[in-house]
């Protein structure tokens, strides 16, 4: 039996095993995989920014950024992910900015096929990235609440009166952006279709009965409070949440994409998702169909659909790249700044980012959560955005995607993949890669 000296070696090896006894698609995947690490190693299908600064400069090794790069490259090894794009800035400055991997797979698994023009990821590759949508729309929503146009207090009944039924009247604009507003799911036997008819969306939702109505209850609302939440401020300003989110925060921050679906003149550019892993065994699987509507493999196969791209799910469609969500978590970060330009205001950053609550059981993810009126948080000693992150503030997106930023390490971070997967080999580079981060950046405290 060889030795390794590093686990990584050690893992490598187990989940390249692991990828040929799994599924079509780690086969087919870890064809694509050895091909150019046999060769000129990852170097073909990688994309680094020639903007990253010296991390030196930042009190950094080169060594500790390596080692973060290190933890991708075996993430995207993993077989689970056809892409890993990176993106952390440091006090402002561009620490690492980095991709790997295919934004398609050829059918063949053939790994000359895959090295065609347009497979390949790239810095500029945009992607889904799903449930952290709701950053964003909880950031727009916390504009209306500066503007003067709504407060979160008021019930969603006071903009929107059909909500009331079946006793929702008290439910309140902040409940819902908590998850706390009882409504976490739509009904078992919809088809994840429905999503592209917001108007039916909005009827189920106003004749549902809710689990509570008193915001004592904590299940995240995966999909649900993003109809909601724009419902009421389509209300209010007389616009759509797409053009309102293009006015606020798109345009303000310069971005390329970062928009609800993908316009049709990205759609060529856009990462395909593929669900990947052992299928999620009973009863994770029970709990992925509760908060999705759909197991991996339908999210999948809607979200490279057309209607998907045309669509707008205010809590899980904003396509953009890792750069782009880095940045917006950076201008929240900076107390609500961008380029000299106050995007927010202080009070809505913090009003976006205090936690609601206490640390509770999730009754639809069935594990204990900390949540902020729009954002998931972090903890100590060990949280969603890696060890003692308690200050954190962020989102995750179809269980493989994070963005954060964390005001105690000053740092802002997207790390967006494409593959779906829940229970599988590339849990430990993928939790290898949240501590090393939080480990090379350290806390303000520690120094």
């Amino acid at each position: 039996m060889p030795s390794y000296t590093d686990p990584l070696q050690l893992y490598s090896s187990v989940s390249q095993g692991l990828a040929r006894s799994s599924n079509g698609f780690l086969r087919r995947q870890l064809n694509l995989l050895e091909a150019p690490a046999n060769a000129a190693g990852l170097a073909n299908i990688t994309d680094i920014d020639p903007n990253e600064v010296d991390p030196e400069t930042l009190g950094i090794s080169r060594d500790g950024v390596e080692s973060i790069w290190e933890a991708t490259t075996a993430l995207y090894q993993s077989g689970t992910q056809p892409a890993v794009t990176l993106c952390i800035r440091k006090q402002g400055k561009l620490l690492m900015h980095r991709a790997i991997g295919h934004a398609a797979l050829p059918e063949s698994g053939d790994a000359e096929s895959a090295a065609t023009a347009g497979s390949r990821i790239r810095l500029d590759t945009p992607v889904c990235i799903f449930s952290a949508s709701k950053a964003v729309t909880g950031a727009l929503i916390h504009k209306l609440v500066e503007d003067g146009e709504i407060s979160l207090s008021d019930p969603v009944s006071f903009y929107r009166p059909e909500f009331a039924e079946r006793g929702k009247g008290d439910i309140t604009i902040h409940q819902i952006l908590s998850h706390r507003g009882g409504i976490p799911g739509l009904p078992a036997h919809e088809p994840v279709e429905t999503l592209y008819d917001d108007e039916r969306v909005w009827r189920l939702l106003c004749e549902a009965k809710p689990i509570a109505v008193d915001g004592g209850k904590l299940a995240y609302h995966a999909i649900t409070g993003g109809f909601v939440l724009a419902k009421v401020l389509e209300k209010v300003t007389g616009n759509s949440i797409q053009n309102y989110l293009d006015t606020h925060l798109r345009k303000p921050l310069g971005m390329k994409y970062f928009q609800y679906g993908l316009a049709e003149e990205f759609r060529d550019k856009g990462a395909v998702n593929v669900a990947a892993g052992p299928s999620t065994p009973f009863p994770l699987s029970l709990v992925v169909k509760r908060a999705l509507g759909a197991s991996f493999k339908e999210a999948a196969r809607i979200s490279n659909g057309e209607p998907w791209h045309n669509a707008v799910v205010p809590a899980g469609n904003i396509y953009s790249t890792a750069e782009e969500t880095s940045r917006f978590f950076q201008m929240l970060l900076q107390g609500g700044r961008w380029n000299g330009q106050q995007v927010l205001s202080e009070r809505s950053v913090q009003r976006l980012t205090e936690e609601v609550g206490t640390c509770s059981i999730d009754r639809t993810m069935l594990i204990p959560m900390r949540y902020s009126a729009g954002l998931m948080l972090g903890a100590d000693p060990v949280g969603l955005f890696g060890p003692f992150s308690k200050q954190a503030f962020g989102h995750i997106g179809l269980i493989n995607k994070f963005c954060w930023a964390d005001p105690q390490r000053n740092i802002s971070v997207s790390l967006l993949t494409t593959g779906l997967s829940l229970v599988s080999h590339h849990l430990l580079p993928l939790g290898l890669i949240l501590k090393r981060i939080n480990s090379v950046c350290e806390r303000n405290d520690q120094r």
